[in-house]
C-alpha cells in the first residue's frame, strides 16, 4: 500500500467533499479488512506450525520410545533382577519426557496474537466513525430541506 497525497480543490462544493470523504472511508475500511485477513492468515500459519511440531514430537516419541522402552526395561530389569520393575521405571521416565515435549509444543500455540485483536478494534472504531459521519451528513441534508421549505 502506498500513501496517497490528497489536495483539496478550492472550488469543490460540499457534496463533492462529502463524496470524497465517503470514498476515503470505504477505502480505509477495505484496507483494514485486508490487514485483518493477513493477520488471521499469519495466526493460522503459526497455529499450524505449532500443531506440526506436536505431531512430529508424537510420531518420533512413539517410534523411539517403543524401541528405547524395550532396551531400557531390559537393562534396568537385569540390574534389579526383576523385569517388571525395569518396565515400570522405564515407563515413568518416558512419561516425563512426553511431558517436556508436550509443553514445548503447547508453548508455541499459547503465544497470543496482539495485532489481530488490535486490528479488529480498529475496524470497529472505523465503522463507528463512518456511521457517525453518515448520520451527521443526513442531519445536515435534512436541515437544508427544512430550510428550503
Amino acid at each position: 500500500m502506498t500513501a496517497r497525497t490528497v489536495r483539496a480543490d478550492p472550488d469543490a462544493g460540499i457534496p463533492d467533499l462529502v463524496r470524497s470523504l465517503g470514498e476515503d472511508s470505504r477505502r480505509l475500511v477495505d484496507d483494514e479488512i485486508r490487514l485483518a485477513k493477513l493477520e488471521a492468515r499469519e495466526a493460522m500459519h503459526r497455529t499450524a506450525r505449532g500443531s506440526m511440531w506436536l505431531g512430529i514430537a508424537f510420531g518420533v516419541g512413539v517410534i523411539a520410545l517403543t524401541a528405547f522402552t524395550i532396551f531400557l526395561a531390559a537393562i534396568i530389569g537385569r540390574a534389579l533382577g526383576s523385569y517388571w520393575a525395569g518396565a515400570l521405571i522405564t515407563g515413568a521416565l518416558h512419561l516425563g519426557l512426553a511431558f517436556v515435549l508436550i509443553r514445548s509444543g503447547t508453548s508455541l500455540l499459547a503465544e497470543p496474537s496482539y495485532t489481530l485483536e488490535q486490528t479488529r478494534d480498529e475496524v470497529k472504531e472505523t465503522a463507528r466513525w463512518v456511521s457517525e459521519v453518515r448520520a451527521e451528513r443526513a442531519e445536515r441534508s435534512d436541515g437544508r430541506h427544512v430550510a428550503a421549505r
